[in-house]
């Protein structure tokens, strides 16, 4: 008896790694097909990353200078530190 369940886990074993170079997905004895892969990215998605991350930054930087209307103010910090959470953001959901 025990000779049967060892020719059973050894075709198991054979079953998992056949399955593994297919790159299919064993879970639990079961063969499940590849995850099928996500689209990439539109191109405009990459232009909105830059562009939120170098005005985020131009407004920190010329609010530091004092060059904006009403001199320096918290509202352009804030605005300029939303700009570049906008483009951190994005460039973390890019393909």
């Amino acid at each position: 008896m025990s000779e049967r369940r060892a020719k059973i886990e050894r075709r198991r074993e054979l079953k998992k790694k056949r399955a593994a170079t297919r790159g299919l997905v064993t879970t639990g004895g079961r063969v499940q097909p590849p995850l099928p892969r996500k689209k990439p990215s539109p191109k405009w998605m990459l232009y909105l990353i830059f562009a939120s991350l170098g005005l985020g930054f131009l407004l920190i930087f010329i609010n530091y200078l004092g060059v904006l209307p009403g001199g320096a103010s918290n509202w352009y910090l804030l605005a300029g530190i939303v700009l570049l959470a906008v483009g951190f953001y994005t460039a973390t959901r890019y393909r």
